[in-house]
């Protein structure tokens, strides 16, 4: 072989062993392989924000913000009957020692989550494994899975064997290391199981197995594949096993005579109190310009507030197309929020010009960024009912927001057409 390719072929294998040897940490999550009509039309995060984008081990971050249920629901996803607030990290890296919806401790599920309403929620999660690890929120909704919020990322600092949790029982017993409690105690248990299966294995392995057996089967001589010694040996394993569970049992329960059981109920927490709308928008129509990976929308919007407004911000899959020329909008924007959330180029609008109390005007919304194709979104395109949802923020001349949400059929173009 020709000495070069040779060498070509050896950095090739390297290089394909390296990911085995040395893992690299993983540069975010999944969320983009969730489905953008899932992104899009579900759950609409927003105010969100950290408390710090750096810990120590034991160490707390706190995450807080509020979500929006989409009306515009769909069909395909399980209605949000039963949820579960969480987080979504590259696994145990950070703790979750406190979770809130609505200032409400949220350990356990949700139950009856009403669409078209909002929800505040609170994290804190406590530094356990030193790395930059991305973080989200999440909504586990039953039937549908996980739906994660905007993720930023998280400086952990320190030492991983200096991280404790420590907690006191119900009866003031203090556990200074609940990671380690009792591990030892379940591990002996698992051996003892496998020490009893393993015998049993060697029992019936001991003889000739498949071919052998088959054979006698064949003949009509299955009694005697099961000699009396054998139910002898499997009365005998019965009896160990049942005085295991009956001795351990009586000893745990001598040793923690308070347990409580698996917390499997659910809660319920009434949405935000909702006003009035101020300002109430009517979907048109919209079209995503392929090669100009634009975002088009025509929408009616209608001022029911005693101040003229004006379009500060586009938002959908946690993505925030904000209206550069209107600085109460960027103001609005946390300098903590992920970068590649926020679009460069924002959201265009014509007829930008405040609408005044009372007035009802045909708003054209140009949302253009790679981010349409970076987040995977544009999958909305070939969905079976093509739909698209947002939520529109107005702010007045005084600052006041307003928000409302948007849906409605989008279609592929090739050429502008809005």
């Amino acid at each position: 072989m020709n000495p070069i390719r040779r060498i070509i072929l050896c950095v090739l294998a390297v290089l394909s062993l390296l990911p085995a040897i040395a893992p690299l940490p993983a540069m975010a999550h999944g969320e983009r392989a969730t489905e953008p009509y899932i992104r899009t039309r579900t759950i609409q995060w927003y105010d969100v924000k950290w408390t710090t984008d750096r810990i120590n081990v034991n160490d707390t971050v706190t995450v807080t913000g509020k979500f929006h249920l989409m009306e515009d629901w769909p069909d395909a996803v399980s209605k949000p009957e039963l949820v579960f607030m969480s987080n979504a990290s590259p696994g145990a890296v950070l703790t979750r020692v406190e979770s809130y919806i609505n200032d409400m401790p949220a350990e356990q599920s949700l139950k009856k989550l009403e669409l078209g309403r909002d929800y505040t929620f609170k994290l804190v999660m406590k530094g356990r494994i030193p790395g930059r690890w991305h973080f989200h929120p999440m909504l586990n909704v039953d039937g549908a899975g996980p739906i994660v919020g905007p993720g930023s990322w998280v400086q952990v600092s320190g030492h991983a064997a200096d991280y404790r949790h420590a907690v006191t029982t119900i009866d003031g017993t203090r556990i200074e290391d609940t990671q380690n409690y009792g591990v030892g105690r379940a591990q002996a248990w698992q051996l003892g199981y496998i020490l009893i299966a393993v015998v049993w294995l060697v029992w019936w392995l001991r003889r000739p197995l498949i071919v052998p057996r088959w054979l006698a089967t064949q003949k009509g001589l299955d009694d005697l594949l099961v000699t009396r010694t054998d139910d002898k040996v499997a009365a005998a394993v019965l009896v160990v096993v049942l005085l295991v569970v009956i001795v351990g049992f009586v000893n745990v329960k001598a040793d923690y005579p308070r347990v409580v059981p698996l917390q499997a109920g659910s809660l319920y927490t009434p949405p935000l109190p909702q006003a009035a709308p101020l300002v109430t928008v009517q979907f048109k129509k919209a079209e995503y310009d392929v090669p100009g990976r634009s975002m088009r929308m025509v929408a009616e919007v209608t001022n029911h507030a005693s101040r003229p407004v004006r379009l500060g911000e586009f938002l959908t899959a946690s993505l925030r197309f904000v209206n550069r020329s209107l600085p109460a909008a960027v103001a609005a924007v946390d300098p903590a929020y992920p970068r590649e959330l926020l679009p460069a180029h924002g959201v265009v609008v014509t007829e930008d010009s405040p609408l005044a109390p009372g007035e009802t005007r045909l708003i054209k919304i140009d949302a253009t960024d790679a981010s349409w194709e970076l987040e995977r979104l544009v999958g909305f395109l070939t969905n079976v009912d093509s739909r698209v949802g947002a939520l529109l923020f107005f702010y007045d001349d005084k600052g006041a927001r307003y928000i409302t949400s948007i849906a409605g059929p989008i279609l592929p173009v090739f050429k502008k057409t809005i």
